[in-house]
């Protein structure tokens, strides 16, 4: 089993990347109507949630201030998950809330495991070591 850990940073980093892209999808959808979706400008929650998507989507994919932007995303589908989905039905599988749920602890994981080796964050970090030390 041991002999898979070699493959834990670029598989966190394809996660976090995949993750990251996938939820900046629904910001560019919310925002300018990408995708086949209407855009929600008129709305102010949907225009609030969308900038969180496509910003917090963005850094988290290529780890840039990863922890702050996937608490604040993880923040955003808890709310969405209770405001939109919770109040139609107990279950997610019965209210549609999977997408919020799942994107929740996705981020909620990234907010605490944190960007990982292969990331802007770490770069940067590796930068400033390298400076500091010379």
């Amino acid at each position: 089993m041991n002999s898979l850990n070699r493959f834990a940073n670029p598989v966190y980093c394809a996660l976090r990347l995949i993750v990251g892209l996938m939820f900046a999808c629904h910001g560019g959808q919310k925002l300018f109507g990408l995708f086949g979706g209407p855009a929600e400008l008129g709305d102010p929650e949907g225009l609030v949630a969308g900038i969180i998507e496509l910003g917090a989507g963005i850094l988290v994919a290529v780890g840039l201030f990863t922890r702050i932007a996937a608490l604040l995303a993880s923040g955003e589908m808890a709310v969405a998950y209770f405001e939109a989905h919770a109040v139609r039905a107990f279950f997610p599988i019965q209210n549609h809330g999977e997408l919020a749920v799942l994107f929740c602890w996705a981020f909620l994981f990234i907010f605490f495991y944190g960007s990982g080796r292969w990331s802007l964050d770490a770069l940067i970090k590796r930068k400033s070591n390298h400076i500091t030390h010379a």
